[in-house]
């Protein structure tokens, strides 16, 4: 089978294979696949997208003896939609009920926006998250002209301009299916309350992770491409996250790499974490 033709057949497995977890206030989709007896990794995709983002990481991990669940954060995907809150406190609170429903400890991966509850998690409940790998997470909020701020309020009201956007943060490699994914994205978009559960993530603040950083105890991994557009600098950020939680965090630069290295850049990626968890928890 050829990669695009795996990817693809992954794509629709994550898709149809859907599990449903009941936790207050909603439906936390997910799905899942590996041994039954593997180390437990829950990953979770940022604001926008579904966790068909992790099509690329998922398999390998499993062919390394891990067992993946992959988790349409709330209201994203086929999650329920109309939250009270998308504060990270409260998907930190859902991604643990997943790792206790499953049977955890977990290593919880986070990408972009969801990196914010993985800190959170670890605080929370230390003896349920044996580890995080946090994937171009957000230190500083963003300081936004009003052309920017008005901007960015047209692109979370919109399926085609949040697209057109998503396409921006791959500026070196497009995945080869990029296309069939954004296809996905602005159907999934297009449902009601699917763009309101977008501009949740971001109502409030999108940097809250910063005040658990310190009572962190876990391993930490922070992955980040070093051509990722929405950072003026991406090391710097990424340093910054490092040192929040030292000793106990490493950093992983990805070159050539945009704000999804795990899409553009996958099999670096798979390297460097597939090595943190083998590390982490014995596979």
């Amino acid at each position: 089978m050829t990669q695009k033709a795996n990817v693809n057949s992954f794509l629709a497995m994550t898709l149809s294979e859907t599990r449903f977890l009941d936790v207050p206030g909603g439906t936390i989709a997910y799905g899942v696949t590996g041994p039954e007896n593997g180390p437990l990794v829950v990953c979770a995709h940022g604001m926008g997208d579904t966790r068909a983002a992790y099509r690329l990481l998922a398999p390998p991990l499993v062919q390394s003896g891990f067992r993946v669940a992959t988790v349409d954060v709330r209201g994203h995907g086929e999650s329920s939609t109309g939250w009270a809150s998308y504060a990270p406190e409260e998907v930190a609170k859902d991604l643990l009920a997943l790792v206790r429903h499953l049977g955890g400890p977990a290593v919880l991966v986070g990408s972009s926006s969801s990196t914010a509850a993985g800190p959170w998690a670890a605080k929370m409940a230390p003896d349920d998250v044996a580890g995080l790998v946090l994937i171009s997470p957000f230190v500083r909020d963003a300081q936004l002209s009003w052309f920017l701020r008005a901007a960015q309020g047209a692109v979370t009201h919109s399926p085609l301009l949040w697209t057109m956007y998503y396409k921006s943060l791959f500026p070196v490699i497009e995945p080869a299916d990029l296309g069939a994914h954004l296809r996905h994205l602005k159907a999934t978009l297009k449902q009601r309350g699917r763009m309101a559960a977008t501009r949740g993530v971001i109502a409030p603040t999108p940097v809250r992770w910063t005040e658990p950083a310190k009572d962190v105890r876990c391993p930490v991994l922070v992955v980040m491409g070093d051509r990722d557009p929405d950072f003026p600098n991406p090391e710097e950020e990424a340093r910054m996250a490092v040192d929040l939680m030292a000793p106990v965090a490493r950093l992983a630069m990805i070159d050539g790499s945009g704000h999804y290295p795990y899409q553009d850049r996958p099999e670096a990626t798979t390297e460097v974490i597939r090595a943190f968890l083998k590390e982490s928890v014995s596979a």
